[in-house]
């Protein structure tokens, strides 16, 4: 933002996630540019400290929606002051305006003359038009920048489109030798085809990179960084060149079986799926349109459905179809070459073979064709493309963030409003309390004893000696780094004790989470040493997740359940067996109380940044499901990122009571105010390279901590009302160290404190007379029964909950189904020529395909956001991975289910299939598997790969060989021998199997060949009525097994890397 012409900045929460020195630092860095530069800032920040908050000129607090001062910040002190509130000693001045303003909401004053001095603020306030002079020359180099980044994307199509090449080149291999009926002429057409779909399947692939793309662009068009065409040109231009070598491939690679060239068709099929990526703005919602628009494009394309049969209602959706233009091309361009100049039945017809193919297909069989379609394709490419700059710039993100607030706090705000002066006893006594915080903030909290419905063994946690180490990374070496391991954690010891709030501090860098992550056995990778004991017992990972909590910093829950359901999951598996209902509820209740989360127990979860809950109240649900499972250690990784003064005192309100009850807290933190921080009890604090620098308690007003540091020679004293917490980073820096001429690891370690805490290491890695090692018969404290009734309970309360996803779904089945039944009316019952029954089959075909992939795709944004939550929940001992799985399998096949019965009513009747119970019944049995197993492929894919994105492009490289051999373009007969394992082993060649079969495979009408439907299905097809038994044996097992697979996945990969 500094680098570019602006004069005006609007920054937000610029210090989360820092510690309060760099805070500062930046916060100095900002005043000293605006100051000689002559720029306006406007900064919101959560947390200042006092130092920081020093820095601001001039302060605008807001209350309601309400400026309550706007002024000099040398002022605001003075102004509060005349209102009745003084500030006590050693408050943060940030934190007592955050406070007073609280009570001044309360006490109904909505109207506070404010101090104005500068008006040139409010002038320069308004959007200031940042020039577009940052070139669009430097957007290109930004997309090509991007266009790097996403070699993976490039390098996975690529090798998809090698990988179909190479196959279909080899199935149709032996065609070239075959110019002598329409019959070959047909399978010529599904190798065109073939070659059509598989481009068209790759330019799908652009939807989950373009919708990943689309919320840094939204932050920079907002900001007029560039107009929406600066950013979409160069994607487009820099797709032209990756075409060209895809198509090039594909081409080379077939052309002597194929001789086709699609390389315009690959650049609409990007176009097009960059467009709907941006239309829909959500994974779910642009997956949904994409798969529509496959559908459109290829039923309506004239390969599916002679152009002759299509309805004519449905005429002008064969004429917008790019697909048909492409179609029509490289058929005419194939079919009216040399090859094909011949007669073959003088009896039948006196047209060259390759115009009796062009027809029989209802493809246009004039040369000039050829020259339409290349036009079309350009046409749609352009079109497409101006679309997508228009969906740009004209459409927002969808999913603004809301926070969600109670009942009591929305009457509040009501009453605030309408100038309500009744206040209710509740909140009376509720603004008693808040003024006696402020007016008297030292005086000592009550030590109330929550949550302790359920007892719990206070236990110590010792480690001495931890060292934590992971491979040299490949940059390192390069730079001439000869060791193997990069050392993170060097000879790391202490102890955490019951009762006893425990701060772990340091630089970013400097390991904190790190060691965290050790302790709480969270680390997937790397190397531990060193010695780590439970009240004197050796740590044992199985047991330790049973008697401890861990509190993540990004807050990862299910989105579609409420917060009650929440805690009663985490309680219902982690809490033992031997706990009834009746008091697990009262035991959620009361944690519920201790954490302020009564008045949202309805309220859903919702995604972070997006909807449901808030920052500060995501927060304290973390901490409540944490603390239902009523553990004995819990470590919480900066509980108060994100969160204002205000929010994070409740939050450390609720740490604080936690640890009141008697349990072991130890909390990372980055930029405590001062009542924060001498909310600690004791300080483990560390420099970057993974070494502790000071270990030992903080004393009244932080007087320990403040006297071990001052004692160092150099080390410049604290000033009045400086906050410890900054002061204390600040001298211990590294660029300190070098001025110092010290070494403050080695100070520690060659002072009493060090000698102190070794010895309280030493004690308490001994256990208590009397007391035994953890143990607990099973390993999970629920039954393996009990764990998947609550798995699938969690999942069917997310499931109904989440419209995006199912509703979406059900409304995409019904448009499909009326879109279907209206293409193919009445072609069901017509089966006196073989087009006839290949439209048919084709209504079959287009149906398991599209419904098949749209459900594939859909599902995979959906597990990958609970495999997060799963993955947090496994850790923390809840369940195995396999209840799990059964939870995420089984819960798909009642919306499943009715899916299919939704869509075959429909389309059956429709159609005008034989109205028959057992034919009725098999299309809906067939019907059912397929979507089925097309589900749990895509959630498959999700558990074999890191992400939503690269399940996505190795789904669709699986859903073009599918096409290949699903019999619809090349029958099994047809195929060549050392392919056709390959037709057993495709689950969409058994799907058309079984519906085929069980429509038709028992009539005996002739056809105008002279052969019967049954016989004719016999010898193109392959196809036999009484294997039917076999099929449907087959449709089952394809569902067991990527079931199977999912579950295999989820057990034993684990892409979350710490």
């Amino acid at each position: 933002m500094l680098v570019g012409p602006s004069r005006v900045l609007f920054m937000d929460e610029i210090s989360t996630g820092l510690d309060s020195s760099t805070t500062y630092q930046i916060v100095n860095s900002l005043r000293q540019s605006n100051h000689i530069l002559g720029g306006t800032a406007l900064i919101a920040l959560l947390q200042p400290a006092p130092e920081t908050y020093e820095l601001f000129d001039d302060i605008i607090l807001l209350s309601e929606g309400q400026i309550v001062y706007q002024g000099p910040r040398t002022h605001v002190l003075e102004f509060f002051e005349s209102m009745g509130f003084r500030c006590p000693e050693r408050k943060g001045v940030a934190d007592f305006l955050q406070e007073a303003k609280e009570a001044l909401s309360k006490l109904h004053i909505t109207s506070v003359e404010y101090i104005t001095t500068k008006n040139i603020l409010i002038n320069r306030l308004h959007r200031e038009k940042i020039s577009n002079s940052i070139g669009h020359e430097e957007m290109s180099h930004t997309a090509l920048f991007l266009s790097k980044n996403s070699q993976m994307h490039f390098s996975h199509s690529t090798w998809d489109l090698t990988v179909i090449a190479f196959i279909a080149m080899t199935v149709f291999f032996r065609t070239k030798m075959h110019h002598r009926s329409v019959s070959d002429g047909l399978i010529y057409m599904g190798a065109l085809f073939i070659g059509l779909i598989t481009h068209t399947f790759n330019g799908m692939s652009e939807l989950p990179l373009s919708t990943k793309k689309l919320p840094v662009f939204y932050k920079q068009r907002d900001l007029l960084f560039f107009p929406a065409w600066a950013y979409a040109l160069p994607t487009w231009i820099l797709k032209i060149p990756i075409s060209f070598v895809e198509c090039g491939l594909y081409v080379v690679m077939t052309y002597y079986v194929i001789g086709f060239d699609p390389s315009a068709k690959s650049q609409m099929a990007s176009g097009l799926f960059r467009l709907l990526a941006a239309c829909g703005r959500d994974m779910v919602v642009a997956n949904t349109f994409g798969s529509f628009a496959e559908m459109v494009l290829v039923v309506l394309g004239g390969f599916v459905i002679s152009r002759k049969d299509i309805k004519k209602w449905w005429k002008w959706g064969y004429w917008s179809s790019p697909l048909m233009y492409a179609q029509n091309a490289i058929a005419v361009n194939e079919f009216l070459g040399s090859k094909w100049r011949h007669v073959v039945n003088t009896t039948t017809s006196m047209d060259f073979l390759g115009v009796q193919v062009l027809e029989s297909r209802g493809i246009f069989a004039q040369a000039k064709w050829f020259w339409i379609g290349v036009a079309g394709l350009l046409g749609f490419i352009v079109v497409f493309n101006i679309f997508y700059i228009a969906a740009l710039t004209f459409l927002d993100p969808i999913g603004k963030g809301q926070m969600v607030i109670s009942m009591e706090a929305l009457k509040e705000k009501q009453a605030n409003r309408v100038g309500d002066v009744e206040l209710s006893r509740q909140e009376r006594s509720s603004e008693m309390r808040r003024t006696t915080e402020i007016n008297n903030d030292n005086e000592p909290r009550a030590n109330k004893k929550k949550g302790m419905v359920l007892p719990f063994a206070p236990l110590s946690i010792t480690f001495e000696n931890v060292k934590y180490s992971v491979d040299m990374p490949q940059e390192m070496k390069a730079q001439g780094v000869t060791e193997n391991r990069l050392l993170l954690l060097k000879s790391v010891s202490g102890a955490f004790r019951p009762g006893v709030l425990t701060a772990l501090m340091g630089v970013s860098g400097a390991g904190k989470t790190t060691l965290m992550d050790v302790l709480a056995g969270r680390k997937t990778g790397g190397y531990i040493e060193g010695n780590i004991t439970i009240s004197g017992y050796p740590k044992k990972q199985e047991t330790f997740a049973r008697i401890s909590g861990y509190c993540e910093q990004n807050d990862i829950h299910s989105p579609n359940v409420t917060v009650y359901e929440s805690l009663v999951y985490s309680a219902w598996l982690r809490l033992p067996s031997d706990v009834d209902s009746k008091t697990r509820k009262m035991f959620i209740e009361e944690v519920m109380e201790l954490v302020e989360l009564t008045t949202l127990r309805g309220a859903l979860v919702g995604l972070p940044g997006v909807n449901g809950l808030s920052t500060e109240q995501r927060k304290r649900l973390t901490i409540a499901v944490e603390l239902v499972a009523n553990p004995s250690i819990i470590f919480m990784d900066e509980p108060t990122s994100g969160l204002d003064a205000r929010a994070a005192a409740i939050v450390m309100r609720t740490v604080r009571n936690t640890v009141d009850t008697g349990r072991t807290v130890v909390c990372t933190i980055h930029q405590p105010s001062i009542d924060i921080f001498e909310a600690f009890d004791e300080l483990f604090l560390m420099k970057r390279g993974g070494e502790e620098i000071y270990v030992g308690p903080l004393g009244r007003n932080s007087c320990y901590l403040i006297e071990y540091f001052e004692r160092v020679p150099g080390v410049q004293k604290i000033k009045d009302g400086y906050n410890p917490a900054t002061w204390m980073l600040e001298v211990t820096t590294i660029a300190q160290e070098e001025v110092l001429g010290v070494n403050f690891a080695e100070l520690y370690k060659n002072s009493d404190l060090y000698r102190r805490n070794k010895a309280l290491i030493a004690e308490l890695s001994k256990p208590p007379p009397g007391s035994k090692d953890l143990y607990f018969p099973t390993q999970y404290s629920q039954s393996f029964l009990t764990q998947c009734i609550a798995c699938f309970w969690k999942q069917y309360n997310s499931y109904w909950r989440n419209p995006s996803y199912n509703a979406i779904r059900f409304v995409f089945t019904i448009f499909i189904a009326l879109i279907f039944g209206t293409i193919f009316w009445r072609l069901g019952s017509k089966t006196r020529t073989q087009q006839e029954l290949f439209n048919a089959m084709g209504s079959m075909y287009a149906a398991v395909m599209f419904m098949g992939v749209q459900n594939a795709q859909t599902v995979q944004p959906v597990v990958d956001v609970e495999r997060s939550v799963f993955y947090r929940e496994r850790a923390a001992g809840m369940y195995s991975a396999l209840p799990y799985a059964y939870a995420q399998v089984a819960i798909e096949i009642p919306y499943t289910l009715a899916q299919s019965v939704l869509y075959s009513v429909m389309v059956y009747s429709m159609i005008k299939f034989d109205w028959t119970a057992a034919k009725f019944f098999w299309y809906i049995f067939f019907m059912f598997f397929t979507l089925l197993y097309f589900t749990y492929y895509g959630m498959m894919a999700v558990a074999l790969t890191p992400n939503a994105q690269i399940a996505s492009i190795v789904s669709t490289a699986f859903y073009a060989i599918w096409n290949i051999f699903a019999s619809f373009v090349i029958p099994r007969p047809r195929l060549p021998v050392w392919w056709r394992w390959y037709f057993w082993a495709c689950p969409v060649s058994w799907t058309l199997y079984g519906l085929l079969a069980s429509q038709f495979g028992d009539v005996e009408d002739i056809m105008d060949g002279g052969e019967t439907v049954k016989e004719f299905l016999r010898s193109y097809f392959g196809y036999k009525h009484d294997f039917l038994g076999a099929v449907a044996a087959a449709m089952v097992g394809f569902s067991v097994l990527f079931a199977i697979v999912f579950a295999f996945g989820i057990k034993v990969l684990n892409f979350q890397k710490r």
